[in-house]
């Protein structure tokens, strides 16, 4: 049977104003969009994730960015696997976090689902800036996972909700066991929920440390692939460790990492910063970004090589500038520079 019509109505392009993509924290969790943190059960992501919304509630940066602390953000949190008296508020609390700005759709008379009106209400109420749904299962609603004509209009609803009103929607999700299979085929059901979402996360264990996990993105749409995150968990909640070098697959186990490459990258990365700065003069850090972008290198690796070159931020006024301190401001490796003193290395290779 042919589709009821409507009246054809066209949309110029030069009718629609461009909009730059705004984030809660780059590269990983876009504003006004859905993002996806996956894991193996025990693994932390419901920590993570409350240890994220502890630092949005007191107004805290986001680990490994240059971002300064600003007004605090309301969160809202759902989750249907813990008890929000004897779990979720205490983790919170334990992470920091000020109890104000977070608050919980009341579910006991009916369970909220990715097309509850409920959802953009509470957003607009409390102006909240992220909101966590965990887990997928018991909020997509009545959806077969497998079936893509299903999971798709449950998704373009939150979707919708999550762009109307700025707010970066997080859906935390298990993995599926089939661990032997590329990691974006490790999300339950059809690949359209990978799809739905612009950025996808995974959580896993750091196999050299029990006590360690690590955040990859497995998934960006809207920007380039963030470095790894390494964090610990233990009774006193999440502690930020570090960037590495390290994709979803080779986390997972699936894929054999590329010894000597990213350590390569990151070595370029701290010679070109090392290069810039070899006058002594402070350079404004969007303009330090803006070279090492060009050249090819990711924010992440241009982050952690910053620190590992030593070098120190200074805001003046608004903004920030990068500077050598005195004992790092003489550029001078045998390693990269010719007999003419020119540099020997391409960066644009990287």
């Amino acid at each position: 049977m042919a589709e009821k019509n409507y009246p054809l109505k066209l949309i110029s392009a030069e009718s629609i104003e461009p909009k730059e993509v705004k984030w809660l924290w780059y590269p990983f969790i876009p504003i006004g969009k859905v993002t996806i943190v996956q894991g193996d059960p025990g693994d932390g992501k419901s920590t993570f994730m409350l240890k994220l919304a502890a630092l949005m509630t007191k107004g805290e940066p986001f680990p490994f960015t240059e971002d300064e602390s600003s007004d605090p953000k309301h969160v809202i949190y759902q989750t249907t696997e813990d008890d929000a008296d004897d779990t979720v508020v205490p983790r919170f609390l334990n992470a920091g976090g000020d109890p104000k700005h977070l608050t919980f759709i009341d579910e006991s008379e009916k369970a909220v689902t990715f097309a509850d009106e409920r959802i953009a209400e509470a957003i607009k109420e409390t102006g909240a800036k992220m909101l966590v749904l965990d887990p997928l299962s018991s909020y997509i609603g009545d959806c077969a996972l497998n079936q893509a004509n299903e999971v798709r209009p449950r998704f373009n609803y939150l979707i919708k909700t999550a762009r109307e009103n700025e707010c970066a929607i997080v859906i935390v999700d298990h993995m599926n066991k089939a661990s032997q299979t590329k990691a974006i085929y490790r999300t339950p059901g059809t690949i359209d929920v990978v799809g739905a979402a612009r950025s996808t996360l995974i959580i896993g264990r750091d196999p050299e440390y029990d006590d360690r996990r690590i955040l990859v993105q497995q998934k960006a749409n809207l920007a380039p692939t963030g470095n790894a995150i390494v964090f610990s968990v233990d009774e006193n909640g999440v502690e930020f460790l570090e960037e590495k070098s390290m994709t979803a697959d080779e986390l997972l186990g699936n894929i054999p990492g590329q010894p000597g490459r990213p350590a390569e990258k990151m070595e370029a990365a701290v010679l070109m910063i090392e290069e810039m700065l070899k006058d002594g003069e402070p350079i404004a850090s969007s303009e330090c970004m803006e070279r090492l972008l060009k050249a090819g290198f990711r924010r992440g690796t241009i982050m952690q090589a910053k620190k590992q070159a030593g070098v120190d931020s200074t805001k003046v006024g608004d903004q920030w500038f990068w500077s050598m301190p005195a004992r790092n401001q003489e550029f001078n490796n045998p390693l990269v520079r010719s007999a003419d003193g020119e540099t020997n290395i391409e960066f644009d290779d990287f």
